[in-house]
């Protein structure tokens, strides 16, 4: 099967379910587990917005223009508090205001220890599962991405914003009690989110004590002791059992491939 790649797509189940988007075409994964399979890159990429032919991909899978055209390329999709929409500098103002003036979940993740992170509320849980995590949990509803990202950055100051790719594949997570972390991380935060509040008003966000905690189950059968990462770029030819999948990641006993890292490469998929 021959198809451009897109990150994988996935479902909440026990385990989760994964299907790898190549082309028009969806790859059930899961039972390929345990398994030989080949991905084979031909060296041919497509911009995933434009489609038009590129020899390098920027910020997983777009050209050059569009990387520096586009509002879903723009720096505060990374770093949401940096949001200049107010300035009426943004890249694209109809696309900010679809997908930026929406409703935004602050979350606690449990993946490689727990981090802070935010997501648009149509992408639960599809963020915490791309990011490998095995718990997670709402702890606040924002009426935007900007208020999210800057209760996101008071968080922050107590607890981690990132993951560790490699911890999260050695599957190192110990289970946390996300109920009493949120519970002090929110006393911590008082005064910022006040100050949040006092801005934007009491509209501005709401917190959810009534979550529960989501438990993510990963298709493993065994996970890597060292991580070594494949790269497209360098070998053209991945091949591997699949011991399982976890995050965006295909764990072989060969090696790990981040398959988002190469959203727009053409690939052959052979088992």
């Amino acid at each position: 099967m021959l198809g451009t790649l897109r990150k994988m797509t996935t479902e909440l189940q026990s385990p989760v379910k994964y299907q790898l988007p190549l082309g028009e075409q969806l790859i059930e994964l899961n039972p390929f587990i345990g398994k030989n399979i080949k991905l084979s890159y031909t060296g041919n990429i497509a911009c995933v917005h434009c489609q038009r032919s590129i020899k390098k991909t920027f910020n997983q899978g777009f050209c050059y223009p569009c990387f520096i055209s586009l509002a879903q390329c723009d720096m505060c999709i990374m770093k949401p508090e940096t949001c200049h929409y107010a300035e009426g500098t943004c890249r694209e103002s109809s696309w900010g205001e679809e997908f930026c003036f929406q409703p935004h979940y602050v979350y606690l993740a449990n993946s490689s220890g727990v981090k802070v992170g935010i997501t648009r509320h149509t992408q639960v849980p599809t963020r915490w599962i791309d990011q490998g995590a095995v718990q997670a949990m709402p702890i606040l509803k924002a009426q935007s991405r900007y208020i999210s990202g800057l209760a996101e950055v008071a968080i922050a100051e107590h607890v981690s914003d990132k993951t560790s790719w490699q911890r999260m594949l050695k599957d190192l997570q110990q289970p946390v009690d996300l109920w009493s972390k949120r519970d002090e991380l929110l006393l911590l935060c008082q005064e910022p989110l006040a100050e949040i509040t006092a801005r934007f008003g009491e509209q501005a966000f709401e917190l959810l004590l009534e979550e529960q905690v989501v438990d993510i189950q990963y298709p493993v059968m065994q996970y890597p002791e060292k991580v070594k990462s494949f790269n497209f770029d360098k070998v053209a030819n991945v091949e591997g059992v699949l011991q399982g999948i976890k995050g965006q990641y295909l764990l072989l006993d060969t090696g790990v491939i981040n398959i988002r890292k190469f959203t727009g490469y053409e690939v052959e998929f052979s088992a």
